[in-house]
């Protein structure tokens, strides 16, 4: 199976003068934990992830101030949709991130999470079987 199965297409782009509040608003609504960062001077094609607005706020700066381009992963590996699920699970573990930026020709066409590699690699019938309650 290949990074072109189990990629999602719709991708989330902000802009680097995006507060993290508005990018973590963006990403709840559109139930993704990355959002790809687009710098139109640069050109430059970033990630920011919920874990980096996550060690911003566990940092105390605030959410309303800091800006998407401060937090934003810019030495990203990106992906091809031809590389196979091994591969892009090889270089998240490599690299210790759960997202890829999957390039094709100039641009972003989507982006494979370790849950996308996971709901491919485990059937549906099997993950739902062996899920565990929540404790409270």
């Amino acid at each position: 199976m290949y990074v072109r199965d189990a990629m999602s297409t719709l991708i989330l782009t902000i802009g680097p003068a995006h507060t993290l509040r508005q990018a973590a608003a963006l990403m709840a609504a559109r139930r993704v934990g990355a959002a790809v960062v687009l710098d139109h001077d640069s050109s430059q094609l970033g990630i920011l992830t919920e874990r980096d607005i996550l060690v911003s706020v566990g940092a105390g700066q605030n959410p309303d101030l800091e800006m998407a381009g401060a937090h934003t992963t810019t030495d990203v590996v990106f992906a091809a949709p031809g590389w196979t699920l091994e591969e892009a699970a090889e270089a998240m573990a490599h690299g210790g991130f759960r997202h890829l930026i999957v390039l094709d020709g100039d641009g972003p066409t989507g982006i494979v999470s370790v849950r996308d590699i996971i709901r491919c690699w485990v059937p549906a019938g099997r993950r739902a079987a062996s899920a565990v309650p929540a404790v409270s």
